[in-house]
């Protein structure tokens, strides 16, 4: 997970400090008249143009962060503004994200930290009610559609899971909004705007965008839940549980769930780096301000800390479930524990 995480985390500081991105940078935050020679003195004076190892260390907080002399004082890496030679002696050296330290934001010159976790609390919110809809529904629809394989019921909820997955957010969401929002059709039951909902999540602004998110991965889950569930159904001890007697609903929860349901969890815990980045689309169909809206107003407006610090967080958050699905393996099968 460590190799893991510094080689993403590498190719993404990489690819952000790129040097149009710098340049852009520097006249987006000096001026867009800025000649060649200006832009270099601007990016020199702000600790962009060092060797690419060294400033990856610095962000990392292996290496202690930048300082220059100024004509007015001293500035660095590692402190806001200008300060004097002793105030600068004060502060810490080292700054990054092993300090816990995401910087400023290059655009707001806010800190990083306390948009990214506010931000991040509030997808969180959203992503906890999606994945309360979303599993149990999706596991009741794949298990009944599992147990009879070729029933009519089978083909019911194979149809109704196809349709949800082949029908994008983007989609779902606005017909949401036409059908329930809108006083032309007469449905007006719900608000279209989840922007209420950041302070106060009620049934009313928040259950569009859930429901929203939830049927498009709902379909995903509820098929490989199908598919394994016909897989273990078929399996030589299920027949020979049927042959002593045992009733169908036994054989089921006793026996071939909990088979079943290995392959689910690990299509359950990818869903969670999906709605972290891949609500984008949704809160802003319905105005929430979450993670992905952050994620699309770092990359468009060029904040380099802040596209930096998302990135992190997206990267340890797939990692962390990576590991938690390698774990649930263990507890589920325990015939692939390693002696």
């Amino acid at each position: 997970m460590l190799l893991t995480a510094l080689c993403l985390t590498f190719i993404v500081f990489f690819m952000t400090n790129l040097y149009p991105n710098l340049e852009k940078l520097a006249k987006s935050e000096g001026d867009m008249r800025m000649d060649d020679q200006a832009v270099q003195s601007w990016l020199d004076k702000n600790g962009y143009l060092q060797p690419l190892p060294v400033s990856y260390a610095q962000w990392l907080g292996v290496l202690p962060g930048w300082t220059r002399e100024t004509e007015g004082g001293v500035t660095g890496r590692c402190f806001k503004g200008t300060k004097s030679p002793e105030e600068a002696a004060q502060e810490p050296r080292f700054c990054g994200i092993i300090q816990g330290d995401f910087g400023y934001s290059t655009v707001s010159n806010t800190d990083v930290n306390d948009v990214i976790w506010k931000r991040l609390a509030l997808t969180g919110k959203l992503m906890f009610w999606v994945l309360v809809v979303m599993v149990p529904s999706s596991l009741i629809i794949g298990v009944l559609a599992g147990m009879r394989e070729g029933s009519r019921l089978d083909r019911s909820l194979s149809t109704v899971s196809i349709l949800t997955t082949a029908t994008p957010e983007y989609v779902s969401g606005v017909v949401f909004i036409a059908v329930f929002t809108s006083s032309a059709v007469g449905l007006k039951w719900f608000n279209g705007s989840a922007k209420s909902a950041m302070d106060e999540a009620t049934l009313n602004n928040f259950l569009l965008p859930v429901l929203t998110i939830a049927l498009y991965g709902m379909g995903y889950i509820a098929r490989m839940t199908r598919a394994s569930m016909t897989e273990v159904m078929t399996a030589q001890y299920i027949r020979t549980a049927r042959l002593k007697g045992v009733s169908f609903g036994n054989i089921v929860l006793k026996h071939a769930l909990r088979n079943a349901l290995i392959a689910p969890f690990t299509v359950i815990l990818l869903q969670v780096p999906w709605l972290l980045n891949g609500v984008v689309i949704v809160e802003a169909l319905f105005s929430y301000q979450g993670f992905g809206s952050l994620l699309v107003s770092a990359a468009g407006n060029n904040d380099i800390e802040m596209l930096l610090a998302v990135s992190v967080v997206s990267v340890f958050v797939v990692l962390i479930t990576q590991l938690l699905s390698d774990i649930g393996y263990v507890y589920l099968n325990p015939r692939i524990r390693i002696s």
